[in-house]
């Protein structure tokens, strides 16, 4: 079980509110989504080759509840993306999976941080991140911890957390380098 997040070869989820959707990314065969139909009680292909382009990554998801527990790089970073020339709008349903797949459809980043709290962040490397990470980039996009790519971790752990980064690609890298940057000098008396 402990080995590289590049040796997975399928990752899916299924998303439960008006519809019922299940997501599931191959390394053949990219990522798809499939509809229940309750009538039939079959799920059918009706996302076909979802792909988290550069251009359309309009929205960003993170807890700012949270803002006073996270690194100064990264307090700087997502008020840089308030900047209304950035156009970019804030969603944060506060569910991983939910969060993710609006991300996934619109393009979007989302992020979960390490606090000061829990500097290692929250969510499992396993059994959350993992999944994720491999849509993502069988999506076209990315996902990091904030310094190195979620399927390049190896865990030491079965229930080992790592902060997240992810969606579509160009964002994810300009996140990870605002929050991987020098930190801010100290002003000295």
């Amino acid at each position: 079980m402990l080995r590289s997040g590049r040796e997975l070869v399928a990752a899916g989820y299924i998303i439960y509110g008006a519809g019922t959707l299940l997501v599931i990314a191959t390394q053949e065969h990219g990522v798809n989504g499939f509809t229940l139909d309750p009538s039939v009680g079959e799920f059918f292909l009706s996302h076909r080759d979802l792909k988290l382009s550069h251009d359309d990554a309009s929205l960003y998801s993170i807890n700012e509840g949270y803002e006073a527990q996270w690194d100064e790089r990264l307090v700087r970073y997502v008020r840089s993306l308030k900047d209304p020339a950035r156009g970019m709008s804030a969603r944060y349903i506060g569910s991983l999976v939910a969060d993710f797949h609006r991300n996934l459809l619109k393009g979007g980043l989302f992020i979960y941080p390490g606090t000061k709290k829990s500097p290692n962040g929250k969510l499992r490397v396993l059994y959350e991140a993992f999944p994720l990470a491999f849509i993502a980039e069988a999506a076209g996009g990315a996902a990091t911890n904030g310094k190195t790519a979620i399927l390049d971790l190896v865990p030491t752990g079965l229930h080992q957390r790592t902060p997240l980064v992810i969606g579509n690609a160009a964002i994810v890298a300009e996140a990870t380098a605002a929050m991987s940057a020098a930190p801010p000098s100290e002003a000295v008396d």
